[in-house]
C-alpha cells in the first residue's frame, strides 16, 4: 500500500493519497454518522420494508420471477455491511481528530467536520480569533495530523483490503 515508511523512520507520513482520502472521509463523517443513527433506530423497519417493498424485487433487473425473499436478505446484509464499514471509518476518524495536539486546528476540524458546518460557518465560528487563511490552514493541518494518524494506525491498509 502507500505505506511512506522509510527504513527506522518512527513517525509515518500519510501521501498525498491519503491525506485526500482522510479529507473525503471527514467531509462525509455526518453524513455516515447520520446513516448509522438511522440504521441503529430504524432497523427492523429497514428489513421490513426490505422484504416487502420492491426494492427486492428490483436487484437483479433481468431476471423475470426474483426470489424476493433470498434479495431482502441480501439488501439487509448489504444494509449491514455499510453500517459496519461506516462504524469503523467513524471511530477511527474520532480517534485521530482527538489525537490532534493543536487545540486551534482540533477545533476547526470540529466545527468544520465533526459537527458538520460549512467553511463560511466555521470561518465565523473563528471570526475574533483568528484570519481566515489561518482557519483555512490549521484545516488543513488538522487533515495532514488526521490522515498521518490513520497511516500510522494501520488504517489505510484495513480500508483497502475490505475493497
Amino acid at each position: 500500500m502507500a505505506m511512506a515508511w522509510g527504513q527506522g523512520e518512527l513517525f509515518a507520513q500519510a501521501s498525498e493519497k491519503e491525506i485526500q482520502r482522510t479529507k473525503f472521509l471527514l467531509s462525509k463523517y455526518v453524513y455516515m454518522k447520520s446513516l448509522m443513527s438511522d440504521f441503529e433506530n430504524f432497523e427492523r423497519d429497514l428489513k421490513q420494508v426490505a422484504i416487502d417493498g420492491e426494492a427486492a424485487r428490483r436487484i437483479d433487473h433481468e431476471d423475470l420471477h426474483a426470489d424476493k425473499t433470498a434479495n431482502a436478505a441480501i439488501l439487509i446484509e448489504k444494509r449491514r455491511w455499510v453500517y459496519q464499514q461506516y462504524n469503523f471509518y467513524t471511530r477511527q476518524l474520532y480517534r485521530a481528530w482527538a489525537l490532534i495536539h493543536d487545540t486551534e486546528a482540533r477545533e476547526a476540524i470540529e466545527y468544520r467536520y465533526i459537527k458538520g458546518h460549512s467553511f463560511k460557518e466555521t470561518i465565523l465560528f473563528f471570526r475574533y480569533g483568528i484570519s481566515e487563511s489561518a482557519v483555512r490552514r490549521k484545516i488543513v493541518e488538522g487533515i495532514k495530523t488526521i490522515a498521518n494518524t490513520l497511516n500510522l494506525i494501520g488504517f489505510f491498509e484495513q480500508a483497502y483490503e475490505d475493497f
